[in-house]
């Protein structure tokens, strides 16, 4: 699950009749399917009216590591699969980032929260032109809910710690039972690929479905109910999806979707190869551009469009080890952690951050401070009491003070800041080799807490080794890291705030909550996931990010905008700043001229 910009809804308020979030309805939900000639119930989508045909070439950082929705973690992966090649139930909008219909064209809530009523489409086709029924949503959700598959969804679908229940009414009807309230709704259903029953329960049985829909299988064996489906897969260069011609939407004119003959994903491995790649005309659209070569484009720019989105859902920030070592922590470690754990520490290190220097200087300006997880792009759970203190060295000295720190000189005539045992504060920060962007901003970090006196070294790791430094062997001493919450709603970001979480990373996968200020938050996300209305949610949501703020586990940093390029051929590009960025309605994209990309 995961935003865009106001200026970027203007094209698409056609959506809003479709469009409907559930705090804001009145129950229950309706929503009118647009009726074709045939027994086929086609989604008719608002926007500009394209051309069939041609193909779009895109670029991906890295090859997908499988085609199955089951076993995909890496982001290709989920942009391939996802993005272009699957459909859910209910489709979070990525322009309005409310709910609409999309396999399932109606949903009924009842009156205690517990029970949702689904009503597929009808004449719903897999890519395989098989029919598609209520059985194959009870197969998929058997499949996703059986702790032997290890499905990567499964935890969002235990609620309370336990699982949901589906039950048949007949073929195009299904009832979904809740153990609990959810406050999350029906945004529950997107990203939950449906699986084709025929194709995958023989695998299933022999206990053999994570081996399937690797990139080397036939297409003739994969079937989604997204917009494309498997062509062709060349290891090391590309991987070739062409037009599902059973796919359940057409334009305002009653074509049917998608418009392009061929998605086409490149595999280039890095950023500025990218840029180059399209700047030379071998791709059409290209995302996840840094502000420097944004900038680049924007000045190089001929025969394509430059789009900023404004900020996305990536949160950055520092956070240090607070992790209970025991035994474990060495004497210098353990001195270090005494400092880290005194919030009146991290307090003044927040207030040394000179945020608006990062947003210059990494982002060229494209990009906004930030003093919370919620970023200025997520309006509608953004928390703005949430206090936004101005840097100031005064302050921060006068809190070091407070908790036992002192200055002295050293034999340079540098003041260094030292604590009540009389050891100058010294640390290392982690961060990734790979992020040019994280290590320019941990280099200026180092600079702001020179001026307190804190000798602070860079330490650049490659992402995996310093992922197993944070969360298995802990040894560390703070790390500057980046988030992206898949969905605005909060309980994207679930694993990140309960003290239980794999991704609390200041002290993650607590047994019991460290400090009372967790615990409160653990049970502030655990009311909100069973609160029934936004206003309760919001309320509750509030108060997690005050405390954050007060208590400042994750330093917060800065969020970039989301930067994108299209040719100018390419018709009803829209960028998004939630995943996938170009290709989230890649159904509508066409080629004006019909031709395409010259790579080939």
């Amino acid at each position: 699950m995961r935003t865009k910009r106001a200026s970027l809804l203007v094209t698409l308020l056609g959506l809003a009749g479709l469009c409907a979030a559930r705090e804001a309805a009145s129950y229950p939900h309706a929503f009118t399917p647009q009726q074709s000639k045939s027994e086929e119930e086609l989604l008719t989508l608002p926007g500009e009216l394209g051309r069939p045909g041609g193909r779009l070439v895109v670029s991906l950082r890295a090859e997908p590591k499988t085609l199955n929705p089951l076993t995909a973690v890496d982001a290709p992966s989920r942009e391939v699969i996802l993005g272009a090649m699957q459909a859910d139930l209910v489709h979070i909008n990525r322009a309005t980032q409310l709910t609409e219909p999309a396999l399932a064209t109606s949903w009924r809530v009842s009156a205690d929260y517990l029970q949702y009523t689904l009503t597929l489409r009808k004449g719903l086709r897999f890519s395989d032109g098989h029919p598609m029924d209520a059985d194959d949503i009870l197969f998929t959700f058997r499949v996703y809910l059986d702790e032997n598959v290890h499905a990567t969804q499964r935890d969002l679908l235990l609620i309370g710690g336990k699982p949901i229940a589906v039950r048949k009414v007949d073929a195009l009807t299904l009832v979904f039972q809740l153990p609990q309230p959810y406050g999350v709704g029906e945004r529950l259903f997107d990203g939950l690929a449906i699986l084709p029953r025929h194709l995958l329960e023989k695998p299933y049985t022999e206990g053999k479905l994570a081996e399937t829909w690797a990139l080397s299988t036939p297409a003739n064996l994969w079937a989604g109910l997204g917009p494309f489906r498997l062509k062709e897969y060349i290891p090391g260069q590309r991987l070739v999806l062409e037009r599902n011609p059973y796919y359940w939407k057409q334009d305002g004119k009653g074509t049917r979707l998608p418009y392009l003959d061929e998605l086409d994903f490149l595999f280039v491995p890095s950023s500025d190869a990218q840029v180059l790649r399209f700047q030379s005309g071998d791709t059409d659209v290209i995302s996840r551009l840094s502000a420097d070569n944004f900038f680049l484009l924007q000045r190089q720019q001929r025969g394509f469009t430059m789009a900023d989105a404004g900020p996305g859902l990536e949160y950055n920030f520092v956070f240090f080890n607070l992790n209970d070592l025991g035994e474990k922590a060495s004497s210098e470690m353990a001195r270090k952690q005494k400092w880290f754990r005194e919030v009146k520490f991290r307090q003044a290190v927040s207030l040394t951050v000179d945020r608006e220097a990062l947003v210059r200087l990494v982002y060229q300006g494209r990009g906004a401070a930030l003093w919370g997880p919620v970023t200025p792009g997520n309006r509608r759970w953004l928390n703005t009491s949430v206090p936004h203190p101005a840097r100031s060295l005064d302050q921060a000295r006068r809190l070091l003070k407070e908790a036992g720190f002192s200055w002295t000189n050293a034999s340079n005539g540098d003041s260094v800041l030292v604590d009540s045992g009389g050891k100058p504060v010294e640390f290392s920060i982690l961060t990734s080799s790979s992020n040019a962007d994280r290590t320019k901003m941990a280099t200026l970090l180092q600079d702001d807490l020179k001026q307190l006196g804190m000798h602070v070294q860079v330490a650049p790791l490659e992402f995996r080794s310093l992922i197993e430094r944070v969360t298995q062997t802990k040894e560390y001493d703070a790390c500057l890291l980046g988030l992206v919450s898949f969905d605005a709603d909060p309980n994207s970001d679930l694993n990140v705030w309960l003290s239980s979480g794999g991704t609390h990373l200041w002290n993650p996968s607590q047994a019991h909550p460290a400090t009372t200020w967790e615990a409160e938050m653990d049970h502030l996300m655990e009311q909100q996931l069973s609160a029934t209305t936004y206003e309760q949610r919001k309320k509750l949501y509030d108060r997690v990010q005050e405390i954050l703020a007060e208590n400042q586990p994750m330093i917060f940093l800065a969020s970039p905008h989301i930067l994108a390029g299209a040719k100018d051929t390419v018709g009803n590009f829209h960028a998004a700043v939630l995943e996938p960025y170009v290709l989230w309605n890649v159904e509508q994209l066409f080629q004006r001229d019909g031709a395409g990309s010259n790579s080939k």
